[in-house]
């Protein structure tokens, strides 16, 4: 995860009457106990996992990918992917909504996120990540060539990392522009002939008579709040991937391209989806 976009743009208030307390309840508890049960036995078989396999993770991801799928199921959404999964050895970029993202991503695709390194502090969440398999970068100069060897060596284990060029979430109606910084790990001689990078666009449907962007998570809004407006909605929308076609990082001069091509596949896939009720604006210049 990482900060919310900064816009003028005011959340939707938050009510909940006493039956979407009623839901709170029942969908939350449901969800506590699939997603801190299922860390316990994660952690367990990790015990076994680690010592024989290293980096490598055979098991443990299909226990993440079980509980975004259920929890999916557990909230009453809707979730449908389109286009072919990558085979090949690298990573996934994708636009960044809300927190719900991480279940959504998680649910088709065995993958890792990229969180900045304040997220392993937060309670509950931080946990979750850590335990997950989250690589956890920090924003220093200083430290760009020791994030650069550690994306090498989690790529070079098969792992695919999962990465918000946006760096920040929005309101589900729009794609920022993506900042290129960690394209430049892609860049180096060991890994730019063996690697491709796969653009999802992540688009939200609100449930009916809600506002387009009421999955969105921006601007001041607290977790706690938009947590317990999504588990008390009376009914649901969905949430739709569409993984578009690969990129080769060789078939590309410089990380600049590159991302502005993966930024146009992910836009385009919005709008496609959303039409009219996405906005389209480009917002700037690729930033570093």
């Amino acid at each position: 995860m990482s900060e919310t976009w900064g816009t003028d743009i005011a959340p939707d208030p938050v009510r909940i009457g006493p039956l979407g307390w009623v839901r709170v309840a029942l969908r939350g508890g449901a969800l506590a106990v699939l997603v801190f049960g299922s860390l316990g036995l994660l952690l367990a078989v990790r015990l076994i996992e680690r010592p024989l396999y290293g980096l490598r993770r055979p098991v443990t991801p299909w226990i993440t990918q079980f509980v975004c799928r259920t929890a999916f199921r557990i909230l009453g959404m809707g979730f449908s992917t389109q286009g072919a999964l990558m085979r090949d050895r690298g990573a996934v970029v994708a636009n960044h909504v809300s927190w719900l993202d991480i279940f959504a991503l998680n649910a088709r695709k065995r993958i890792y996120f990229v969180s900045k390194s304040e997220v392993a502090r937060w309670p509950g969440i931080g946990w979750l990540a850590r335990a997950t398999g989250t690589v956890f970068i920090e924003r220093n100069p200083r430290r760009a060539k020791d994030q650069t060897l550690l994306f090498q060596a989690r790529l070079l284990a098969g792992h695919r990392l999962l990465f918000f060029p946006e760096g920040t979430s929005t309101d589900g109606l729009r794609v920022l522009p993506f900042k290129t910084t960690l394209f430049a790990a892609f860049q180096a001689d060991v890994l730019r002939d063996h690697m491709h990078i796969q653009p999802v666009t992540v688009v939200y449907h609100a449930p009916k008579g809600e506002p387009d962007r009421f999955y969105g998570w921006w601007g001041d809004m607290e977790f706690g709040g938009h947590l317990l407006k999504t588990l008390a909605a009376r009914r649901q929308g969905s949430v739709e991937l569409v993984y578009h076609v690969p990129v080769r990082v060789a078939d590309w001069p410089d990380r600049k391209r590159l991302a502005a091509h993966l930024e146009m596949q992910v836009r385009a896939g919005l709008q496609a989806r959303l039409g009219h009720r996405a906005e389209m604006s480009q917002g700037g210049d690729l930033t570093d």
